[in-house]
């Protein structure tokens, strides 16, 4: 079980790390994001991404709310923090994502965090960041790259392609060859076609990284135990 948790140990020890250097000064003064804020926060869940993908567990009861409901957002114009400014990026950023009664100045600061951990975990293990991201262990990578680290950019496209635990039907489906991050000693995965025939499936109860191919006539995929499953090669 030594790698079984690697991932997820990674970005608990990322967290820990941002934590030691102290809380951020929340000025949002900065070159657009490379300098992350440091205050701490945790990783929380959030969705898979593969599209189409279902959770292994219960989902969660009641509808959806509407996005009528979401409370209103503070105007473009009127995002200013308490001291200094906001660059032309983070401002970007910001755009339609503070809530009216938020400080926009802690909104900024946990895409600096997103950065922050993707840049802890790149060094790492750059597989470990991109399942981290697949899995939403990271979540919020994508629009915190795009404006306040955009040097992690191939690495959300890489996630964007990969699989986290669940089943994935219909276009959530991506023919090709992938490998999985950090598999427990329960890993297992089955890809079915017409009529629920079996085209592949395999284990890996050693704890080892293993590799898989979807052929075009899958209509699933299901995997278990395997955290997160990465394109290879042109795939990807």
């Amino acid at each position: 079980m030594r790698n079984a948790f690697l991932a997820g140990a990674a970005v608990v020890l990322a967290t820990a790390a941002l934590a030691a250097c102290g809380s951020s000064s929340g000025d949002g003064r900065g070159d657009g994001g490379d300098n992350a804020a440091e205050a701490p926060s945790g990783v929380s869940s959030g969705p898979v991404a593969g599209a189409d993908a279902e959770p292994s567990g219960a989902a969660s009861a009641g509808p959806r709310p509407s996005r009528g409901s979401e409370p209103p957002k503070i105007p473009t114009d009127r995002l200013t923090p308490a001291t200094g400014t906001f660059t032309k990026k983070q401002k970007e950023y910001l755009t339609d994502r503070v809530p009216v009664g938020t400080d926009p100045a802690a909104v900024l600061q946990t895409g600096q965090e997103t950065c922050a951990r993707l840049d802890y975990l790149v060094k790492v293990d750059r597989d470990t960041a991109v399942g981290a991201v697949v899995t939403g262990e990271i979540t919020g990578a994508q629009p915190a790259v795009a404006h306040l680290c955009p040097r992690h950019e191939d690495l959300v496209e890489r996630a964007s392609h990969g699989y986290a635990d669940g089943v994935h039907r219909g276009a959530g489906l991506r023919p090709g060859r992938y490998r999985n991050v950090s598999p427990t000693a329960d890993c297992t995965w089955e890809v079915t076609g017409p009529g629920g025939k079996v085209l592949a499936s395999g284990s890996s109860h050693d704890g080892k990284r293993a590799a898989l191919t979807i052929p075009g006539a899958a209509l699933a995929f299901t995997s278990t135990g395997c955290y997160a499953w990465l394109p290879e090669g042109d795939n990807g």
